[in-house]
């Protein structure tokens, strides 16, 4: 028994066996009837192969077909529906025939009434440059082989397309190989296959690539959120040192408060941004471009204006305290102190998320922030009012009068991001700017 694709065992066989058990030649009439009904088959979404038996390849006789149903997994058109709306453009590349794959595309929302298809045939007769600008419109490649998978990342990457390709043969790990992000299947992937990916999914189920898509965009956001507030305070830090030295001020800031400020103050609520949980709606995020880099000309235009803000308003505390008596006091340097304290607290505040605003994302939602904020100002207050550390940090104690004081000017910077982030999100929604980024 020889099975194979319909049209291509067809085209080996001289006759065919009929309804009444005898052997009959195979005219043109009896093939177009037979691929009729394979059409049929495929156009229900069955997988359809042609059967044949003789004694050589030469006297194949056509004996039959089978139409082989392989159902997508349950939550696969739900996750590409989700990745296509998150901006990443799904393409369907099958061995099977044109009817099958137009079925099983429809069924998972890739193939829509203005897309195309093209088979691995009509890829082969056409250059690159022909394939270039026809690719972004074909969702569907049927009849297609490993080779052709080849032939199309290479038109996708010469778009500028970020290309995530699967595959689970042997004959696949070219492709993977040259793809951006390839994936081979756990299951049913080869060896070759998955040492050729960069990555392997390990239930061989694509919904599973939505949650890695969902984890790559929140660890990227994290970190933006880890650098902008890390910058803005080593920023704010030394700016403050630099412009006390400009203009010959008395250091506003001991060592021990540096050190302070640098080890215990920003390293626990820096490092709890880094595990922010994850938005929501944020596998909906446009991709980004990859050639942009992390600090954007917006993110540093932020980070500098926070840091302003710190500075000015640490300078202003120290010289409303400093002009009481024209030197510096134990009380000036204690309330200079606390001020940058503070105002590293609500910037960490402010820097949980670009996104959204603070009130959406909810402030008991990082259980680890919460936590690191509460320990630094603990420990703040301890060095404020408790004897022997006083003593090492040179401070004395604050009114309570002081503290709220303080607690509102530091508020500044937070109400200024808060602000900001309002207008730059209003902007967003109404300049919506699409990127894309195939997957195979």
């Amino acid at each position: 028994m020889s099975p194979g694709a319909l049209d291509r065992v067809l085209d080996q066989c001289g006759t065919y066996y009929s309804a009444d058990n005898q052997r009959k030649p195979c005219d043109q009439y009896s093939r177009q009837h037979i691929l009729e009904i394979g059409k049929e088959l495929g156009l229900k979404g069955l997988r359809v192969l042609g059967l044949a038996r003789g004694e050589s390849m030469q006297s194949l006789m056509f004996v039959g077909m089978i139409g082989m149903m392989d159902p997508p997994r349950p939550g696969a058109a739900d996750a590409i529906s989700i990745v296509k709306a998150s901006g990443v453009d799904v393409k369907l590349i099958t061995g099977d025939a044109m009817e099958t794959a137009q079925s099983i595309g429809q069924s998972l929302g890739i193939l829509s009434s203005s897309d195309s298809c093209l088979s691995g045939q009509q890829v082969d007769q056409m250059t690159d440059q022909d394939l270039e600008l026809v690719i972004r419109q074909v969702t569907v490649f049927y009849r297609a082989s490993p080779r052709h998978k080849l032939k199309i990342v290479k038109a996708l990457q010469s778009l500028g397309e970020v290309v995530a390709m699967t595959g689970d043969g042997v004959n696949d790990a070219v492709a993977l190989k040259k793809a951006d992000i390839g994936v081979a299947m756990g299951i049913c992937g080869t060896d070759v296959c998955k040492e050729a990916a960069d990555m392997i999914l390990c239930d061989d189920d694509f919904s599973t690539m939505t949650a890695a898509i969902e984890e790559g965009k929140a660890i990227y956001h994290n970190i933006t959120n880890f650098v902008r507030f890390q910058l803005s305070t080593s920023v704010a830090a030394l700016s403050l040192i630099a412009a006390s030295t400009m203009f010959k001020f008395d250091n506003p800031l001991n060592a021990m408060q540096i050190l302070w400020i640098n080890i215990i103050m920003d390293g626990p609520p820096a490092q709890s941004l880094g595990v922010e949980p994850v938005d929501d709606d944020i596998i909906r995020q446009r991709p980004r471009n990859t050639k942009q880099p992390m600090l954007t000309g917006r993110l540093i235009g932020d980070i500098l204006a926070s840091a302003a803000i710190i500075v000015v308003g640490t300078l202003s505390v120290f010289y409303k305290e400093m002009s009481a008596d024209n030197k510096v006091t134990p009380r000036d340097t204690t309330m200079t102190f606390t001020c940058f304290v503070l105002f590293d607290m609500w910037n960490a505040l402010s820097c949980r998320s670009s996104r959204k605003m603070i009130w959406q994302i909810g402030i008991r939602r990082n259980r680890m922030f919460c936590i690191a904020v509460s320990a630094s100002l603990i420990c703040q207050l301890l060095v404020i009012y408790w004897s022997p550390l006083q003593h090492i940090f040179q401070t004395e104690a604050l009114s309570l009068f002081d503290l709220i004081f303080l607690t509102t000017i530091t508020s500044t910077v937070f109400i200024f991001n808060e602000t900001r982030k309002y207008f730059n999100l209003r902007s967003k929604s109404l300049n919506h700017d699409p990127l894309s980024v195939s997957g195979i």
